[in-house]
């Protein structure tokens, strides 16, 4: 059965930073576009950012320029390195991928920033 599990979240002052990763288990990593999302209270969920198998990545215009997506297929694993970290980026992140039609989301990692 497919695997993501998020960590990495907490709480951190504007400003910040944070690193989140996704460690993902029982298919073939390396063939697939991962992405992240969040989630903040009474919103719907977002796109965040994307990294394809080869690494070609995009990312939400909230985001471009403070965020940046990797991947290391040895470790099956996708990172979220956030900076400059704003109130508006709190939110449930969650990491996603979608194989054959059928998507597949981890549990989240809650990011709060706040003074």
């Amino acid at each position: 059965q497919v695997q993501l599990v998020e960590s990495g979240g907490g709480l951190v002052q504007p400003g910040g930073s944070l690193r989140l990763s996704c460690a993902a288990s029982r298919f073939i990593f390396s063939m697939y576009t991962m992405n992240w999302y969040r989630q903040a209270p009474g919103t719907e969920r977002e796109f965040v950012a994307h990294i394809t198998g080869g690494g070609s990545t995009n990312y939400a215009d909230s985001v471009k320029g403070r965020f940046t997506i990797s991947r290391d297929n040895a470790k099956n694993t996708v990172y979220l390195q956030m900076k400059s970290l704003k109130p508006e980026d709190t939110a449930v992140y969650y990491c996603h991928f979608v194989r054959l039609g059928v998507p597949y989301w981890g549990q989240g990692t809650q990011v709060t920033v706040s003074s």
